[in-house]
């Protein structure tokens, strides 16, 4: 038998969200009333599943962006010879680079909640748990661009946040607010059924681990995210079990190849560490699959 709309309902409530506020504020305080950033064109936002209404019960670490936007990063691929050559002619080197930018802010978490509550870890700063703050991964970035145009008249790129990690050096770039409005636009699309039924894949992922029916490191929640924003708006039904039956049909036949991310710039499969695999995603529907079908055996 399917999975009832009692136990669908219950999964699809979002996790508590005040201590995750309270952990925001409290971090980015700091960091506003550092004057060592005072005149850095800083910008602090929350991204992840707190940001974008998808986290569950169990889920911890508050994920929080501190973006330099007095240095930029750039992407000019796009642009042709005459673009790129106007872009050239009016860049200006920075002075104060995001590797300064990083040092100085982990002084600054290490000053104020000491450096037994402060971890640097290869993408972010990790700041510990304690006295009723949740555990937060700060992630010291810089503006990234890609540009789309360049001209005399008009300049039109796309935001993102970019950071090199600590152990390979390499640039990781992402677009956590576009990632943010299309999540809302998905929302508004399929009548504030989407991201309730990216919770409801969440808990089931969690269901499933716990009874050692699958590896729910194989299923990010990230990726959840990406492998439902690819599923046609139509799929989402007015309540959540037909809309399970449509939504896991959906996927059975689709095309992975093709899913892009939320953010819509880049593709949701590949071979880098910030892109899902085919086959854990595979494997991830196919236990889906089976929970569904064999609920209540």
């Amino acid at each position: 038998m399917p999975i009832p709309e009692s136990q669908l309902e219950t999964w699809a409530h979002q996790g508590a969200i005040k201590t995750s506020k309270l952990t925001h504020e409290k971090i980015r305080e700091v960091i506003e009333n550092s004057p060592v950033l005072k005149d850095k064109a800083v910008e602090i936002y929350l991204q992840g599943s707190y940001k974008n209404s998808t986290n569950i019960r169990g889920d911890s670490d508050v994920d929080i962006v501190v973006q330099l936007n007095s240095v930029f990063y750039k992407d000019i691929s796009n642009l042709n010879a005459i673009e790129k050559q106007n872009y050239e002619s009016n860049s200006i080197a920075a002075t104060y680079s995001w590797k300064d930018f990083k040092s100085d802010l982990i002084k600054i978490l290490e000053n104020y909640f000491g450096k037994s509550c402060v971890e640097v870890g290869n993408k972010s700063i990790k700041i510990l748990p304690n006295n009723g703050r949740l555990p937060a991964d700060v992630v010291p970035s810089a503006q990234y661009r890609r540009y789309i145009r360049y001209t005399g008249n008009r300049t039109d790129y796309v935001e993102g946040m970019c950071f090199w990690t600590s152990k390979e050096n390499r640039l990781v770039v992402n677009y956590p607010k576009v990632h943010y409005d299309n999540g809302v636009s998905k929302n508004q699309k399929t009548n504030q059924m989407y991201k309730p039924l990216i919770r409801i894949f969440k808990n089931a992922r969690t269901y499933m681990d716990e009874r050692g029916l699958f590896d729910k490191s194989q299923a990010p929640g990230y990726f959840i995210e990406g492998l439902l924003y690819n599923v046609s708006n139509t799929s989402f039904r007015s309540t959540y079990n037909p809309s399970m039956f449509e939504i896991l049909n959906w996927l059975n036949q689709a095309d992975f190849q093709k899913f892009v991310c939320q953010n819509e710039q880049t593709m949701l499969f590949g071979s880098t560490p910030e892109q899902w695999n085919i086959e854990d995603a595979g494997a991830f529907l196919r236990a889906m699959i089976k929970l569904w079908n064999d609920w209540g055996k």
